[in-house]
């Protein structure tokens, strides 16, 4: 146990009961009447006398009881559940798999719900340490100064705005580059106002932070750019992503793939059957604004016998999808069928015999208020067999900017969901030709070359190259 921990334990203990004491010192008394004692005269109790029901009643009172007994459980177990279910304090497995699937996910980890639920709901900026409310006082002092800086900054942009670009030296080029500076200076000075304030970090990692704002989008790519990056970058180099299917590529854009509600790692050997529904992406941006996208999954390990080769396959295109910060999730079967499907989802599958198969995933942005034409899209690539993505690409000037992968490979089920698709071939498998040395056979040399004949039989045993029985290099 820290310091820190032995010094907090007897305040946290302290709230604890106190919150119990009020909690139990403002619930009413429950009285009951019980039947007397049989030492006590029953004449001597000063109860109020109760009047019998009446014969004729179609209910006996034991009914009674036990229909307001049945009544007052189920009161309580909905009371319960709605508590368990309560999405800022739920411990409970189960609830937390039923919020989940209701699209409120728990908010922070469950050490934090569980405190949440045994302590006093005290305010975070209100937290009753000396040392933390003068950290904030000073954090709030240096945030006023990030604002004042702001203001400048902004009356700057204003003035420059407002000037002709034939008064500003350097004319309008000069005057853009220099906006573009000051702009970027002042989204800088945005996240350092909030970069050091503990309740901005409380949202962001509570899952309740608003992406419209630069200070939660520089979070979230300080995240994503420590392990979750560096796993894609060794995946894309890993599995000859470089330069198989793109000369060069680097991602900067987060794009998480779900299967079923399940989280696919980058690069997992996936079930047949699970690929038969069209996955979901998250894509995570990490600038301002909405743009326009292009989502690309192509097979590149497509075995062509008669050529001894690979070849690739498109499993799914669209375009003129729309994509902002606040609004990641990009769920690959609810794209509009007529203005951004153009090729629709195939499921994943593997030919008995022939090596894994990867499945790209590729997040492509389109320039800035450019649609592409869906019909000429369905045109050139709805046969899906010789996809290219460099060529797709250039075509349509688009930009790489985000990535996911996983593979593929022959299983129990991929028959049936060849069939289902439509995919004929499940009964061809590949077989591997032995190639066979080209180099010629050496001829025995040396001690061996002497002593071939069969007076040295006796020393045939000592010798691998003799005679047919030789199992040495050849």
């Amino acid at each position: 146990m820290s310091s820190c921990q032995r010094a907090a334990r007897p305040l946290l203990q302290s709230l604890r009961q106190e919150y119990l004491i009020r909690r139990t010192s403002h619930l009413p008394r429950a009285f009951s009447t019980s039947a007397p004692r049989q030492d006590e005269d029953p004449t001597t109790t000063t109860t109020a006398p109760s009047t019998p029901p009446p014969i004729s009643s179609t209910k006996s009172m034991d009914q009674l009881e036990a229909a307001a007994n049945s009544m007052g459980g189920e009161t309580r177990k909905f009371r319960m559940k709605e508590r368990l279910l309560d999405r800022e304090t739920t411990t409970a497995h189960w609830a937390e798999r039923k919020l989940i699937s209701m699209g409120t996910p728990p908010v922070g980890s469950r050490r934090r719900r569980a405190a949440l639920r045994t302590s006093e709901n005290v305010p975070f900026e209100q937290l009753p340490y000396q040392c933390f409310q003068e950290a904030r006082k000073i954090l709030q002092e240096d945030r006023q100064e990030k604002i004042q800086a702001i203001a400048k900054e902004l009356a700057k942009i204003k003035r420059l705005e407002d000037t002709p670009a034939d008064q500003v030296p350097g004319g309008e080029r000069k005057k853009n580059l220099r906006l573009a500076s000051l702009r970027k200076y002042l989204e800088e000075l945005k996240i350092l106002a909030d970069v050091n304030d503990p309740v901005v970090k409380r949202k962001f990692e509570d899952g309740l932070g608003d992406m419209d704002k630069p200070i939660y989008r520089y979070y979230a790519e300080k995240k994503w750019r420590g392990m979750p990056y560096r796993i894609i970058t060794q995946r894309i180099q890993q599995l000859n992503i470089v330069p198989d299917v793109l000369p060069k590529f680097d991602p900067t854009v987060d794009v998480e793939l779900f299967f079923r509600r399940i989280k696919v790692n980058p690069g997992v050997i996936l079930d047949s059957r699970i690929t038969e529904v069209p996955p979901r992406l998250k894509v995570q941006v990490f600038n301002p604004g909405e743009r326009l996208v292009s989502i690309v999954v192509m097979d590149s390990d497509v075995p062509n016998p008669e050529t001894d080769s690979f070849e690739r396959r498109c499993h799914y295109l669209a375009a003129n999808v729309s994509l902002s910060p606040n609004e990641p999730s990009l769920p690959l079967g609810n794209v509009d069928k007529e203005k951004q499907l153009a090729v629709r989802w195939l499921p994943a599958f593997s030919q008995k015999g022939a090596p894994y198969h990867r499945l790209s995933v590729f997040v492509l942005e389109q320039k800035p208020g450019e649609i592409l034409d869906i019909a000429k899209l369905r045109e050139l690539y709805s046969g899906r067999d010789g996809f290219s993505l460099k060529s797709y690409r250039d075509k349509f000037g688009l930009t790489p900017v985000g990535f996911n992968i996983f593979r593929t490979v022959w299983d129990e089920s991929t028959a049936g969901v060849m069939e289902r698709a439509g995919v004929p071939g499940a009964d061809v498998e590949f077989k591997f030709k032995r190639v066979y040395s080209m180099k010629e056979e050496k001829k025995a040399r040396g001690w061996e070359a002497k002593r071939q004949k069969p007076k040295y039989r006796g020393l045939w045993k000592y010798s691998k190259r003799i005679h047919g029985i030789s199992r040495g290099r050849r």
